[in-house]
């Protein structure tokens, strides 16, 4: 048998509708590799910046926390600052105008302020997911069309020789069930990924609704929650 096999070979022998589908599964297995390493590096890096909240929590004052906190991408120090801005504003204001005193409190607006905060940093975390499980949900699928379409074009081709040996057949029909293995190599990364930094991400979300509500308790009362009972 001279004949040779593999994915060169059923590059060479396929038509447009198979290289098609490899090259659609191509993409979505670079992009999904792409954002798995991409999401992989921030969220090692958010996890290192959590470890500073603490630390936060023990500087003199509120200016000195935040300059000792990492500058890029720290959704923990966004956080602070939209909270130190937003009751900076509020105080402004409130004397300027005494109709936003009167209808919106300063609780109120710093909660709404950090909700937004959260929710950016929420948005940023998920940056990605959506990708990473269409993928995983649909990248099989795609893979069975190439591999059907790939048995049907065979069997074309074996019907117009007229004849149906073992080795005719099993080269072509073993080639486009390559494409239903493609097809799980692509899927099962972006669905061990998705559900991997998924959990991450609730992980972080916690953590981060939690270093919220301390900024609030601080604003407000004066002390993180917690603090008033550690001190005595």
């Amino acid at each position: 048998m001279n004949q040779a096999f593999g994915l060169g070979n059923m590059w060479a022998q396929g038509d447009a509708v198979t290289r098609i589908v490899a090259i659609i599964l191509l993409i979505m297995s670079i992009t999904s590799w792409v954002i798995i390493l991409t999401k992989a590096l921030s969220l090692y890096k958010t996890k290192k910046i959590a470890r500073e909240v603490e630390c936060f929590w023990h500087a003199p004052a509120f200016d000195v926390a935040l300059s000792q906190m990492s500058p890029d991408n720290n959704p923990y120090g966004d956080l602070a600052k939209s909270a130190q801005e937003a009751m900076k504003h509020h105080n402004q204001q409130s004397g300027a105008r005494g109709e936003l005193h009167q209808t919106i409190s300063s609780s109120d607006w710093l909660t709404r302020c950090l909700k937004v905060s959260i929710d950016k940093s929420v948005g940023q975390l998920q940056h990605g997911l959506t990708f990473l499980a269409s993928t995983g949900a649909t990248a099989p699928f795609i893979g069975l069309f190439g591999t059907v379409w790939g048995i049907y074009h065979a069997l074309i081709g074996i019907g117009s020789a007229g004849t149906a040996s073992i080795d005719q057949v099993a080269g072509p029909i073993g080639e486009a069930l390559i494409m239903t293995a493609l097809g799980l190599a692509v899927a099962i990364p972006a669905v061990l990924a998705y559900n991997a930094i998924s959990r991450t991400n609730k992980v972080l979300i916690a953590e981060l609704n939690r270093f919220g509500n301390d900024l609030y308790a601080f604003f407000i009362t004066g002390a993180r929650v917690g603090q008033s009972e550690q001190s005595k």
